[in-house]
C-alpha cells in the first residue's frame, strides 16, 4: 500500500503562528538607479522583520542605521536632549519596512563585528545611561518625541549574541566584556524600559545557540532573582536537518520553564541552512541556501516549527546577502525561498491550524484553515524522488507546485479527494481546498 500524507480539517490544533517572520526589510531606492524589491516583499506578508545587522547594508543606510552607537554616536552627549541623536537614516528605513505592511522587531545594540578594532560592540561606559538613551529611541518611534513617530513596535531586544565567545576570547564579537557584566548590564536596561514601557515587550538577548550551558542557564536564573522582565527570549540556531530544530525548540522551552519563566515567549530570530562555518562547507551552504534545496529546507523548519513550543521564527536575512535565499543580490528578482515564504503567508492568514498526518519520510505537512479554505504545505526535503497519496476533504482541489522547474505554478486542479504525487528531490507543494 502507498505511504500517505492525510488532511484531518475537522482536528483543530491552534493558531498559525509568525514561521514566516525574518530578519531586515526590504531594498527600495528612487530617483537616480531605482531600484527597489518593496512589491515583491510585500506580497509576502512578513509578519515582522527584525532589523539586527541592518548596518551592514549600504541599502538601508549602513554604518548609520539602526545600531544604538549609531543614532547615537557621542556617549558623552546628553541622552534627553534631541540635538544628541541622529535619526534619519534609521527613520527611513523603518518606514520602508512599514509601507511593506510588516511590523519591525527592534534589536537594540550593535551588529555584530569581525573587524579587529571593535566599536558598538563594546560595553556602554555607563549602563543606566545606555538604558535612557534607548528610552529616548523607543519615545522617537512610538511616541513622537523628538519629531518621530507612533509606530507599532512591541519587541525591543536587547542586545545580540552576548554569549558567542567566552570571556578570555581574544576578539570578542558581540560583546566586548565578561558574562557577570552583561547579566547587571541586561538587568538594568530591561528593568528601566520596562518601567517606562510597561505595555511593550522587552527581551532578549538573543542567545547564538541553545546549547550555551552554563551562561544561559545562568542568565535566567540572575534574571529571575532580580525580577527583571523577560517578556520574550529570543535564540539562534543553524543546522540542516528540521527535526534538529523542532527538538532545539523543546529544550529552549524547557530551559526557560524550569527557571519560571512560563510566560516567556521563546523567538528563534535568527536561522537557516549551515553545514558548516568555514571552507568548502561554508560554500556549500551559500549555494544551498540560495537554490530549490535552501527552499525546501525552509518550508520544511517552518512547518516542523509550528507544531512545536516556539511563538515566532524568524528567518536570517531578508538584507541583500550571501544567507538571503528570497531575492537576487544583484537584480532583486525572487529566488526559490521566495516562494516558500509566499505559501506559508496563506496558511498564516488562513489562521487556524488543522491536523494534517503524514506516514511518508521526509515529508514534512503543516495545514490551515480560514474563510477561503483548507491549505495544506507539503514539503519533500530529500535529495531522492518521493511519491506518495495526498488525502483530502471533499471539495475542489488545486495543487501548487515549486521545485527546480516550477516557481509555484500550478499543476493540478481536481474535485478527487486522493491526489498522487511524484516529486523530485527538495519540492513543495501547497493545496488550496475549498
Amino acid at each position: 500500500m502507498m505511504k500517505a500524507v492525510i488532511v484531518n480539517p475537522e482536528t483543530v490544533l491552534g493558531k498559525i503562528k509568525p514561521m514566516n517572520a525574518v530578519n531586515n526589510g526590504p531594498f527600495h531606492k528612487e530617483g537616480a538607479q531605482a531600484r527597489s524589491s518593496l512589491k515583491d516583499y510585500a506580497a509576502l506578508e512578513i509578519p515582522y522583520a527584525r532589523n539586527h545587522d541592518a548596518a551592514f547594508s549600504s541599502n538601508y543606510g549602513g554604518e548609520h542605521t539602526v545600531d544604538v552607537h549609531a543614532i547615537f554616536p557621542d556617549f558623552s552627549k546628553d541622552p534627553y536632549s534631541p540635538e544628541s541623536y541622529d535619526f534619519p537614516v534609521t527613520d527611513n528605513y523603518l518606514q520602508t519596512i512599514e509601507k511593506a505592511g510588516t511590523k519591525v522587531f527592534y534589536r537594540l545594540g550593535s551588529k555584530i563585528e569581525h573587524g579587529v578594532k571593535k566599536y558598538g560592540t563594546l560595553p556602554p561606559p555607563d549602563f543606566e545611561k545606555w538604558a535612557v538613551i534607548c528610552e529616548h529611541i523607543i519615545r522617537h518611534y512610538t511616541e513622537g518625541w523628538a519629531n518621530g513617530f507612533h509606530m507599532d513596535i512591541a519587541y525591543w531586544e536587547i542586545w545580540n549574541e552576548p554569549e558567542l565567545d567566552k570571556d578570555d576570547s581574544p576578539s570578542k564579537r558581540c560583546w566586548g566584556g565578561t558574562a557577570e557584566e552583561f547579566f547587571e548590564f541586561y538587568i538594568i536596561a530591561a528593568k528601566h524600559l520596562k518601567a517606562c514601557f510597561p505595555h511593550l515587550k522587552i527581551g532578549g538577548p538573543s542567545v547564538s545557540n541553545p546549547f550555551r550551558e552554563p551562561w544561559i542557564e545562568t542568565f535566567l536564573k540572575k534574571v529571575k532573582e532580580a525580577n527583571a522582565p523577560l517578556d520574550f527570549f529570543s535564540w539562534h540556531l543553524y543546522g540542516r536537518d528540521p527535526e534538529y530544530f523542532s527538538d532545539s525548540v523543546i529544550l529552549m522551552r524547557q530551559k526557560l520553564d524550569a527557571q519560571g519563566f512560563y510566560d516567556t515567549e521563546s523567538i528563534l530570530n535568527e536561522w537557516n541552512y549551515v553545514r558548516g562555518w568555514s571552507g568548502d562547507f561554508l560554500t556549500y551552504s551559500i549555494e544551498t541556501i540560495i537554490g530549490m534545496k535552501g527552499a525546501a529546507f525552509t518550508a520544511a523548519v517552518m512547518s516542523v516549527c509550528q507544531s512545536v513550543p516556539l511563538d515566532m521564527l524568524m528567518y536570517y536575512d531578508f538584507r541583500l546577502c550571501s544567507f538571503n535565499g528570497a531575492f537576487d543580490f544583484y537584480t532583486l528578482r525572487p529566488r526559490k525561498t521566495y516562494y516558500a515564504f509566499h505559501m506559508f503567508k496563506k496558511l498564516y492568514n488562513a489562521g487556524t491550524q488543522i491536523e494534517v498526518l503524514s506516514e511518508v519520510d521526509k515529508v514534512y505537512t503543516v495545514g490551515a484553515k480560514g474563510e477561503d479554505g483548507i491549505y495544506t504545505l507539503i514539503t519533500h526535503y530529500s535529495d531522492d524522488m518521493q511519491e506518495f497519496e495526498v488525502k483530502l476533504p471533499k471539495g475542489c482541489h488545486e495543487v501548487f507546485l515549486l521545485d527546480e522547474t516550477h516557481n509555484e505554478e500550478s499543476i493540478l486542479k481536481t474535485e478527487d479527494n486522493t491526489i498522487n504525487l511524484i516529486l523530485r528531490p527538495n519540492a513543495v507543494v501547497l493545496i488550496e481546498s475549498r
